[in-house]
């Protein structure tokens, strides 16, 4: 036996059925007979929803009034009702069984499942299988219209049914028509057999994904806006309907490994893709999520892995994981199993434990763990921040995708940035920024995010000429990407004044950009970090150290240091090449050169950085003690240049190594006292840093 059921929303109508979020305000259904060709009671029955504004197309077609809508009952009241009657008519028909029979896939995945899982309570198991008339009409008849095209009426009208809707209410029309195709379809000269019927998953299976899998560019979207707690099955929850594939939703992690509020997820085919997209902007509790079309190749980036021991790991299917954050470096298996106690036991034991490491097997401090149900996860999220040794540990919910992404990540980190090969040249005084309070700088604000320094020339026309050499400054934001921002040194505030008046909001590339003028002083404080607006300077947020600072890709062949600075952090200081008494007088005096990683280690990075290599003379921010920067800076000398060879690379030094242990473990190696003068001219006070390394607090 088939139920024919047909619904209507107070929203859209048709073919935007559930794409607004309205709730469900009718339902009409009929039991029909298959093999007796005899039918049930018609019934009918309105519904009432939480919000009866209903809209404009909605009165139009369904002639239905908040009024009368307010004495009708509640859906799961509604769907109470509906089974009893469905079986009801079951029985004077002698049958037991029923599978449901919709016009189109709407009515079912993009009404009746969403609106229940938002409003918690259960569908019963008839819901989750059920005929698609359109889909069996198209089957039946080959030469109607696609399938996406077809709807009640115009297949009444390839059967030549009549179409007369204003003769009945709305929603007895639709269901009686329908049941009259049916009829027509299991007629003599068709003879068409209903075998296999839509189906609507029960749950979320979660397993592993390999990047050498095949997957179709239009069974992907991206989903943005999650809540950071969310899980993978908060998403399919959020999809409830719509058959996600297997291990298909990945949520997206940032640079640090921390959930982004974006996920990818997979479907079955691509008409539940195109379901999916019909979800934009609806809603997760409060917060309203984007949903856009996504490739193939996005999703294996984010949930495909190669790692057997993984593979392994998430073989176990229908398992709930937690991922633990913040594990002491020397934990075990043993100590992790203890933490979590007898109340959650772990899938497996053992088994069901994945530590993190580094590709040379050092702990990360996370793990992933296997339950078997969701109370037993419950009881280790409980245990979230307590104490294990001396660290508080976090739990949070996990999915398979998750482990494939953190796990890729970490083996993905080399051991110790690779140095690049370009030596980059560090031009030496009098190329120096001007720190007084003389107004020979300007500003240009509001450059097209793709502008260079091509453009900024041309930008300015004859002015070019009065440019100092080397003092274009563009100015990066923390992504290393431009800013908008630029400072430019002139020969002289007259020069200066002329060009801001000249250039001030002319066009570059379909932008006005604002042209001020400013001092050498407030050129560095942005530079720094600080911010120059019309209250004046603020301060850079920060100006200590970093002992780790993040490489970006614009950085990677042009980072660079003052020739005063590079003094201070000669390599031939501590690695010295075959030197003879006459070196000092030998070294040429013009250019110092620094490899550029290096000098990334001393750099000081803050909100803003200048960008090289078009401003070599901008960066060097030095976290050193600023007595022995200020000594060098004060000092005059000759610096030389160091010799092929004169960096070597440590791999494996221990956690706690300090500048005091590598320096005595290159003992024998390195310039004695007296030998620095013959290196660097310095004074008393910058000698007395490079003699005494162990004062470097900057390292």
């Amino acid at each position: 036996s088939l139920v024919v059921l047909f619904g209507a929303t107070a929203g859209a109508y048709g073919a935007k059925l559930g794409s607004d979020e309205r709730e469900l305000i009718l339902l009409v259904w009929q039991v029909v007979d298959l093999h007796s060709k005899k039918v049930g009671t018609l019934h009918k029955s309105l519904v009432k929803a939480d919000n009866l504004d209903l809209s404009d197309q909605c009165r139009e077609v369904s002639g239905l009034t908040p009024e009368g809508l307010g004495k009708a009952e509640p859906l799961d009241r509604v769907l109470q009702q509906f089974s009893q009657l469905v079986s009801s008519d079951l029985k004077v028909l002698g049958r037991s069984s029923y599978t449901l029979c919709s016009d189109g896939q709407l009515l079912i995945r993009q009404v009746l499942h969403p609106e229940t899982s938002k409003k918690n309570f259960l569908l019963s198991d008839c819901f989750y299988s059920f005929y698609d008339l359109r889909k069996e009409f198209h089957t039946c008849y080959p030469s109607s219209a696609a399938v996406k095209d077809q709807t009640i009426k115009t297949m009444a009208e390839y059967l030549g049914l009549g179409t007369d809707e204003a003769e009945e209410d709305f929603g007895v029309w639709q269901v009686k028509t329908m049941v009259a195709i049916i009829f027509s379809m299991l007629s003599e000269g068709c003879n068409h057999i209903f075998t296999e019927p839509e189906t609507v998953k029960y749950k979320y299976e979660t397993g592993p994904c390999s990047k050498s899998e095949t997957v179709d560019s239009e069974t992907v979207i991206r989903a943005r806006g999650l809540p950071w707690q969310s899980s993978d099955q908060d998403i399919a929850r959020f999809f409830k309907g719509l058959n996600i594939a297997k291990g298909g939703v990945a949520l997206c992690l940032n640079s640090q490994g921390r959930r982004n509020g974006e996920a990818l997820v997979r479907f079955v085919n691509s008409e539940q893709r195109d379901l999916a997209l019909e979800r934009h902007k609806h809603h997760m509790g409060s917060r309203y999520i984007e949903v856009y079309k996504a490739t193939g190749e996005e999703f294996l980036k984010i949930a495909g892995g190669t790692s057997n021991e993984v593979a392994q790991f998430l073989s176990k299917e229908n398992q709930v994981i937690i991922r633990m954050r913040g594990l002491p470096f020397t934990a075990t298996q043993e100590d992790v199993l203890g933490f979590l106690g007898p109340e959650c036991p772990v899938t497996g034991g053992k088994e069901g434990l994945l530590f993190v490491k580094y590709p040379d097997g050092r702990p990360t401090g996370d793990a992933f763990v296997l339950f078997s149900c969701e109370e037993y996860a419950q009881n280790a999220l409980k245990k979230h921040k307590e104490i294990l040794g001396k660290r508080y540990i976090e739990l949070f919910r996990s999915t398979a995708a998750e482990v494939q992404q953190v796990l890729n990540r970490y083996m993905s980190t080399p051991l110790i940035p690779t140095l690049p090969t370009p030596i980059i040249p560090v031009i030496p005084p009098p190329y120096t920024i001007a720190t007084g309070s003389i107004r020979d700088c300007v500003r240009l604000r509001g450059l097209p995010y793709t502008a260079g320094i091509d453009d900024i020339l041309e930008f300015m026309g004859d002015a070019t000429g009065d440019i100092k050499p080397h003092g274009v400054h563009m100015v990066l934001n923390q992504q290393g990407r431009p800013s908008g921002d630029a400072f430019i040194q002139m020969k002289s505030a007259d020069k200066a004044f002329m060009v801001a008046q000249k250039c001030h909001k002319k066009m570059m590339k379909d932008r006005y950009v604002e042209v001020f003028q400013c001092s050498g002083e407030e050129m560095n404080f942005v530079l720094m970090g600080g911010t120059l607006n019309r209250s004046g300077l603020s301060p850079p947020p920060c100006k200590l150290p970093c002992l780790s600072p993040p490489a970006y890709a614009a950085f990677q062949t042009a980072a660079v240091i003052p020739a005063e600075a590079a003094a201070l952090y000669q390599p031939q200081a501590l690695l010295p090449t075959t030197r003879t008494p006459q070196a000092s007088a030998a070294a040429p005096p013009a250019v110092t050169y620094y490899p550029a990683q290096a000098a990334q280690l001393y750099m000081n990075y803050t909100a803003y950085y200048p960008s090289p290599p078009v401003s070599p003379t901008t960066v060097g921010y030095i976290a050193a003690p600023p007595g022995a920067v200020a000594a060098a800076a004060t000092a005059t000398h000759t610096p030389i240049l160091p010799q092929p060879g004169a960096l070597v690379r440590m791999q494996g030094l221990p956690y706690n190594t300090g500048m005091k242990e590598i320096l005595s473990f290159f003992q024998g190696y390195q310039y004695a006292p007296d030998d620095y003068n013959g290196l660097i001219q310095l004074s008393d006070q910058a000698r007395s840093v490079l003699q005494a390394p162990k004062e470097w607090v900057c390292l």
